[in-house]
């Protein structure tokens, strides 16, 4: 792995990384009423886009960084769902 490599690398957790602390709040508050699941749609399909792009060009990269967005995405839309159940029984 060479250096552009990792700045990427780096890059990449950074960006992907901005969505923890709100999953944080939503689990110790149980809530995500103020989530927008509109939103959370929009970054899944651009994630998605930029894994099939790294893909093609090779790219570990934004692969790697991207599949991780994928998956705390997918965790806030699924925290999103829980609590609104929770919060309509």
């Amino acid at each position: 792995m060479d250096f552009i490599e990792i700045i990427g690398l780096v890059a990449g957790i950074c960006t992907s990384s901005a969505v923890i602390p709100q999953l944080v709040t939503t689990i110790k508050k149980k809530k995500a009423s103020q989530v927008s699941t509109a939103m959370f749609i929009v970054l899944l399909t651009g994630n998605a886009l930029w894994v099939y792009y790294g893909f093609e060009k090779e790219d570990v990269p934004i692969v790697a960084t991207n599949l991780f967005t994928i998956g705390l995405n997918i965790a806030m839309l699924v925290l999103k769902y829980k609590y609104k159940k929770r919060q309509t029984e």
